[in-house]
């Protein structure tokens, strides 16, 4: 499916909160975007064809009922705010469960239940710099083409005070991709695949740990949090912060396995490989293909980075991607210098940026 057969809608952002607890937030947002969140679950294949048939046998009840208890128990407050959603979309709480866990799931699916294009990895790029003329963190969201037209922002304000603003998958929490909050911290997500060896069952699930990032108040922070999550599958976290100008590369696996990397004045590229965490890992021919192409590409200025990340030089593994799997569903552009996130719909080279949001320390601002 080529993007000329796609029509790209408007990116549609929700303000919630404060809110009296958690699950009111869940259940606000999932009656606000429940056609959304329907939609997404009527016509993802991994969904109806593996996630639900799997979940009706005997053998998924000690994981599910693993990650049930283990990410409630550490993440009280998401848990409600996710069953909230179900509520608030009217979806069966099951469904939203699975959606949430996927990652955590297809990794222990039976071989003879998963089909050749079970699950794609998420083919997210990053290019990453800090230098003295630019400190710019660049992402392209690359998700199964199921996804395109079911994604929205949410602005939170949380009770507290503090406010973030997150790309979000329809009937999933803030944000499995890519998001900011009003201390100056913000942060991209890749997906990484580690070997089955590698993986934990019932542990921590992703989409609760980036949900928790969301409220960390520093990069120390986020680090305290990602290093206190006993997390099932790896992943690979680009954390940004506007105040100190640093970014760092966060590789984690299960076990509490953790590798930082300071991003500095050489451009760093990361697709969805390991590339500092020593550990036993899936190849993926897909990333090995986009980090050989970002390795001769130029990366001097915003506009090589955007136009690296637009790249569809290889016809079968290209950096920006259109189908008829995986679709690059938007890109984001986080400017320290400028303290700006701004997300580009469409390839990034034509430069067509439709939101852009300054990150500020005191308060979040809307698009300009």
């Amino acid at each position: 499916m080529g993007s000329s057969s796609m029509e790209q809608k408007k990116l549609e952002m929700f303000e919630v909160g404060p809110c009296e607890d958690a699950y009111q937030m869940g259940f606000l947002i999932g009656q606000r975007f429940c056609d959304q969140i329907r939609s997404r679950l009527a016509t993802d294949l991994i969904h109806q064809n593996q996630l639900l048939p799997f979940a009706q046998t005997p053998q998924s009840e000690p994981l599910l009922k693993a990650l049930r208890e283990n990410n409630q128990t550490k993440f009280p407050k998401y848990w409600d705010e996710l069953l909230g959603t179900a509520a608030g979309s009217g979806v069966p709480v099951l469904d939203i469960l699975l959606i949430n866990f996927r990652k955590e799931i297809l990794a222990f699916l039976p071989k003879e239940a998963k089909s050749s294009n079970a699950d794609s990895p998420d083919d997210c790029s990053d290019v990453l710099i800090v230098s003295d003329s630019m400190a710019i963190a660049a992402h392209n969201e690359d998700a199964n083409v199921a996804l395109f037209g079911h994604t929205y922002l949410i602005k939170g304000t949380l009770p507290n005070g503090p406010s973030f603003i997150a790309y979000t998958y329809a009937g999933e929490l803030p944000s499995c991709a890519f998001g900011f909050n009003s201390h100056g911290l913000a942060f991209t997500l890749n997906s990484v695949p580690p070997d089955e060896d590698e993986i934990m069952a019932g542990g921590i699930g992703r989409n609760f740990m980036s949900r928790d990032l969301l409220e960390a108040k520093s990069i120390d922070d986020a680090l305290s949090r990602i290093h206190s999550s006993e997390i099932s599958v790896g992943h690979s976290y680009n954390l940004i912060e506007t105040r100190t100008r640093k970014i760092v590369n966060v590789e984690t696996a299960s076990r509490k396995r953790v590798s930082v990397r300071v991003i500095g004045e050489t451009p760093f590229f990361h697709a969805n490989m390991y590339l500092h965490l020593q550990i036993s890992q899936v190849q993926d021919e897909n990333s090995l293909s986009r980090q050989k192409r970002a390795a001769i590409l130029t990366k001097q200025s915003k506009a090589e980075f955007l136009s690296l990340l637009g790249d569809t030089n290889d016809t079968k593994y290209p950096i920006y991607m259109t189908g008829p799997l995986l679709h690059t569903l938007c890109t984001a552009v986080i400017d320290l210098d400028e303290k700006t996130l701004s997300i580009i719909e469409g390839n990034p080279k034509k430069g067509d940026i439709s939101n852009v949001f300054s990150m500020s320390s005191d308060e979040l601002m809307l698009p300009k």
